[in-house]
C-alpha cells in the first residue's frame, strides 16, 4: 500500500486551511487531492471535503474569539439567510451537477481580482461600526451567498469577503472571523445532508479534516495578533484569487 496519496493529502489540507482561514478557495487544493489523487467521485470528494472546512473554521472561528476579534451583533440577519441559502443549496447539490456553476465563478473571480488589486484601501481599512447596509440588498446577496456555500463551498469565502468588507464594511481580519463562524454553522446540517445521501468518505475526510484543522487554527491565532493582519490577508486573498484564474483559464 502506498502512503504518499494520504502525506499529500494531510499537507494540501495544513496548507487549504490556512488559505481558508485568510482568504478562501482553499477547497481548490483538497478537492484536487481528493478526485484526481485519492480518485473519489466528485459528488464523494463535495461532501468529504465539507468535513475539514467545518472543523478548520469551527477552529480558526474560536481562536479569533478568543483575541477578541469575533463581533457578530450587527450581522445576524445576514448570518441566518447565509445559512437559510445553505441548506437550500446542499439539497439542489445532491440532485444536479454543478459544472456550469463553477465556470460562473471563476468568471466572477476575474472581475473579482481586479477589485482587489486596484482599490487595495477598501480592503486595508477598519471596521465601520456605525455603517447599516441596506437590508433589502444585503440580505438577498447573503442569501445567494449562502445557497452557493451549501451548494458547492468551493470559493464562497472569498465571496463573502466581498460581502462583508466591501458591502457592510468590516475590516478584512473581522471579515474573516465573521467568515469563519458562519461557515462552523452551518456546515453540520451540509455535511448530515451529505452523508444521508452516501457522499461522505469518513476515513479520508477525518484525515483532511486534521491537516485543515491545524491548518486553520494556527493561522487565524497568527493572524488574531499580527499587527499586520489586514495587510497579510490582502496579499493571501490577492494570490488565492489570482492562483485560482491561472488554473482555471490557463492550466485547466
Amino acid at each position: 500500500m502506498e502512503y504518499w496519496p494520504y502525506f499529500l493529502a494531510f499537507a494540501g489540507s495544513v496548507l487549504a486551511g490556512g488559505i481558508n482561514t485568510l482568504a478562501g478557495n482553499g477547497s481548490a487544493i483538497t478537492l484536487t487531492i481528493l478526485t484526481d489523487v485519492l480518485g473519489l467521485p466528485g459528488n464523494v470528494a463535495n461532501g468529504t471535503n465539507r468535513l475539514g472546512v467545518w472543523t478548520q473554521a469551527a477552529a480558526g472561528s474560536f481562536a479569533f474569539f478568543r483575541a477578541g476579534k469575533l463581533d457578530f451583533s450587527r450581522s445576524k440577519g445576514l448570518l441566518s439567510m447565509i445559512v437559510l441559502g445553505a441548506l437550500a443549496g446542499v439539497w439542489v447539490a445532491t440532485h444536479i451537477s454543478h459544472e456550469g456553476f463553477v465556470k460562473v465563478f471563476h468568471y466572477l473571480l476575474l472581475v473579482f481580482f481586479f477589485v482587489i488589486l486596484l482599490k487595495p484601501a477598501r480592503w486595508l481599512r477598519e471596521t465601520d461600526w456605525a455603517y447599516r447596509p441596506n437590508p433589502w440588498v444585503a440580505m438577498p446577496l447573503a442569501l445567494a451567498l449562502g445557497f452557493y456555500g451549501g451548494f458547492i463551498q468551493m470559493g464562497m469565502g472569498i465571496l463573502f469577503l466581498a460581502l462583508a468588507v466591501l458591502g457592510a464594511r468590516y475590516s478584512l481580519l473581522e471579515a474573516n472571523a465573521l467568515k469563519l463562524f458562519v461557515i462552523a454553522l452551518y456546515m453540520p446540517l451540509v455535511i448530515y445532508v451529505f452523508h444521508h445521501y452516501g457522499f461522505v468518505d469518513w476515513k479520508i475526510g477525518g484525515l483532511m479534516a486534521a491537516g485543515q484543522t491545524l491548518g486553520g487554527y494556527a493561522t487565524a491565532r497568527y493572524a488574531a495578533h499580527s499587527p499586520r493582519a489586514n495587510t497579510i490577508a490582502w496579499y493571501v486573498l490577492l494570490i488565492a484569487v489570482g492562483a485560482a484564474i491561472v488554473r482555471f483559464f490557463w492550466l485547466s
